[in-house]
């Protein structure tokens, strides 16, 4: 599967596969349990057999959880770089597993997402806002879900002024120099992470400590998220009752739902579809 014409080139886009090339190669085993567990947390009946569709697989972390737990796994993305995270994975935990294909492609190529077929989950954990066509990649992600099937998406929360200030932030972003991108990403870190900072240093315990220790959900890392937050453009943003009317016209129930309390995080979402 190629690339849409409708994508934005990759020189104007965060370098998501850089970022994540730098996170695999200190990945634990730790973090891998994490992510299986995160995917468990949603799908307690587990995952043997079925199969499971990673939309923009990133760096492949959740495509492995998948696999380990016993399903057929189908990942791609825009970013060549992310792809080979997921090949370095797979040639690391499963090599020569016919039941993991790896590709790089495009959620918005129209006619390559319908020649995929259907997928009893399709799981797209922020990454449909980053596309620059976020309802476009909606339309085909939702369209990949089986009958019955389960739909996992994570979208930012839309804030208004706040989220514009946040696109333009991000747009600065990937146009400045590296060491521009560095301060941006100090200056967000601290600005979100110096109060639990100033608490450890108050109750006298070391903060480096307190950083090293400090598990992130989903086995991410506190860095490469930061990273991830502030550079992540394209972006868009959009509202939990408009995600959830979007799926509802088109044959899902809500499932399951995890907001972030209108904070600027992503909102989480499981819909199943209905099978009539």
């Amino acid at each position: 599967m190629q690339e849409s014409t409708n994508d934005m080139p990759l020189e104007e886009r965060f370098a998501f596969g850089q970022n994540w090339s730098k996170f695999i190669a200190n990945l634990s085993p730790e973090q891998i349990g994490d992510a299986r567990s995160s995917i468990l947390a949603r799908f307690p009946d587990g995952l043997e057999g079925k199969t499971f569709l990673d939309i923009g697989c990133g760096s492949g972390l959740f495509s492995l959880a998948a696999r380990d737990l016993g399903a057929r796994v189908v990942s791609f993305d825009f970013d060549p770089n992310s792809v080979e995270c997921a090949r370095y994975l797979k040639e690391r935990f499963h090599p020569g597993d016919d039941s993991w294909e790896i590709f790089q492609g495009s959620v918005l190529n129209d006619a390559a997402m319908a020649d995929l077929g259907r997928f009893d989950i399709v799981y797209s954990w922020g990454v449909l806002h980053h596309t620059g066509e976020m309802w476009h990649a909606m339309e085909n992600a939702v369209s990949r879900v089986a009958p019955g099937g389960s739909l996992f998406i994570a979208i930012y929360n839309d804030q208004g002024g706040y989220s514009e200030l946040w696109r333009a932030i991000k747009k600065l972003y990937v146009k400045s120099p590296e060491w521009a991108r560095t301060l941006l990403c100090l200056m967000t870190f601290f600005f979100y992470e110096g109060r639990s900072l100033l608490i450890q240093i108050a109750r006298l315990r070391n903060p480096f400590k307190y950083l090293m220790n400090r598990r992130q959900q989903r086995g991410m890392s506190i860095w490469t998220d930061v990273r991830d937050w502030v550079g992540g453009y394209p972006f868009e943003v959009a509202k939990p009752e408009a995600i959830f009317e979007y799926c509802r016209n088109r044959g899902f129930e809500l499932d399951w739902l995890k907001t972030n309390g209108g904070g600027i995080a992503c909102n989480e979402y499981v819909f199943k579809k209905k099978t009539v």
